[in-house]
């Protein structure tokens, strides 16, 4: 038998694999080691990323009510980014599900720009941590709050550095809440396109719609809702059949459901800064119009078994949201009215008599106006949610308010001008750096 030669280099390699696989091992079981020792922490299993040195998910077992834990309990899902112990810590006040930040080249965008871990909650009542039964008096701010204490506190012991809370849109509220429930919880928040609204029907969204970007912007938007409506009689049937065929079901009759996607409209193209360009000419064919207007404001937005249903029950509760303004649409619609459309449209119907609570908002009014953290709101000057936005907050030295020119609900540190990117980080270096 001949004798098998092995370049050297080969050899070399081999040694190192050896050397570095015991370091990288160790390093792991010592994560895992460190967060087990909480014993609210379970089902630990490491996940596949191209973004960190090492990602988890694991689920925290928190009360249903953290004011009577003895009511029960749920497992709520939360995923890390390990960078290192000594580096700060991003926590993200996720205010959905948290799916989406299982995908390997998933990072967030504070952890990425100041190489920290990251912490991702997913908000109770959404995907994986939805409690079985699902008893809708449990998802309050408080106790979605009161979760996010729990982790901060569980992993503290782990990273004693820096924390940033940090969320999007209605994860930027989440954000936003924590800080006045919990203000030494973390150093600083960055609440991206947070809205701060007032009630179920905010009643600031309407008039921004009416000021929002040029004139002749608003009048192609408005000409275009105009004559989807005007032929509804021919784009109806198709509308009728796609609906049929995705298995939508309602809790009004299709043609009010079309004239609420038609509504809708005008908020979700400057929502997310769809180029007005885009919009087909009043000239087009059925086919096209009715396909920009799906594209745009679909119904799925408006079925019974919405994945958003845990939103809609916490805007109709505390959180807010906004109305729509019929008075230009009045003679082509078949609804006399929108008022009260969450409750009538979105919420199941032992929901449908409750009451909407200020006390939330007062609460985070208050809190602002008396208090000054370190707090950075990003807004984009088009998104409608802009409206309800805390762009009044003025002379704070901590809180910083800035609204990206032209930017929609996208609005993020890496989308700003230069000038405004350079203030936001010049603030987050110099608070990680105290």
């Amino acid at each position: 038998m001949k004798h098998i030669r092995i370049p050297l280099f080969v050899w070399f390699s081999i040694v190192l694999l050896i050397a570095v696989a015991p370091v990288s091992l160790s390093a792991q079981e010592s994560f895992i080691q460190k967060i087990e020792k909480n014993k609210s922490v379970s089902g630990i299993k490491s996940l596949d990323t191209s973004r960190f040195p090492e990602k988890y998910v694991m689920y925290l077992t928190q009360p249903l009510d953290h004011r009577h834990p003895e009511k029960g309990s749920f497992r709520q899902r939360v995923i890390v980014g390990h960078v290192g112990y000594d580096r700060p810590t991003v926590i993200v006040t996720e205010g959905y599900g948290a799916g989406y930040a299982l995908r390997p080249t998933y990072r967030e965008e504070l952890s990425e720009l100041f190489d920290a871990n990251m912490i991702f909650v997913e908000h109770r009542y959404f995907l994986e941590s939805t409690p079985e039964p699902c008893d809708w008096q449990y998802l309050t701010a408080e106790n979605s709050a009161e979760d996010l204490h729990a982790v901060t506190t569980a992993f503290k012991t782990l990273y004693p550095g820096k924390w940033i809370s940090t969320g999007i849109s209605k994860g930027g509220q989440t954000s936003l809440l924590y800080r006045v429930f919990f203000p030494d919880d973390v150093d600083v928040s960055v609440p991206y396109v947070a809205p701060l609204c007032y009630a179920r029907e905010d009643g600031r969204h309407e008039p921004f719609l009416r000021r929002v970007g040029t004139e002749a912007d608003r009048k192609k938007i408005e000409d275009f809702q105009l004559e989807v409506l005007k032929r509804k009689a021919r784009l109806l049937p198709r509308f009728e059949k796609m609906c049929t065929e995705k298995n939508y079901t309602f809790r009004a009759p299709l043609e009010e459901i079309y004239d609420f996607c038609v509504l809708e409209y005008s908020f979700s193209i400057w929502q997310w800064g769809t180029d007005i360009r885009s919009i087909p000419e009043t000239s087009a064919s059925d086919d096209t119009l009715l396909d920009h207007l799906l594209a745009i404001s679909g119904p799925s937005y408006f079925i019974v078994d919405s994945p958003n249903l845990s939103f809609f029950v916490q805007a109709a509760r505390e959180l807010g949201y906004y109305g729509y303004d019929i008075a230009p649409f009045k003679p082509y619609l078949s609804i006399k009215t929108s008022k009260d459309y969450l409750r009538r449209l979105m919420l199941p119907e032992d929901m449908r008599k409750m009451k909407f609570d200020k006390t939330l908002s007062n609460k985070i009014v208050r809190f602002l106006k008396k208090n000054d953290p370190k707090m950075i709101f990003i807004y984009g000057q088009n998104d409608p949610w802009t409206a309800a936005g805390v762009t009044w907050l003025k002379n704070k030295k901590n809180i910083h308010v800035f609204v990206e020119p032209g930017g929609s609900h996208l609005a993020r540190i890496g989308t700003m001008s230069e000038d405004q990117k350079q203030k936001v980080m010049s603030l987050l270096r110099g608070w990680l750096e105290e």
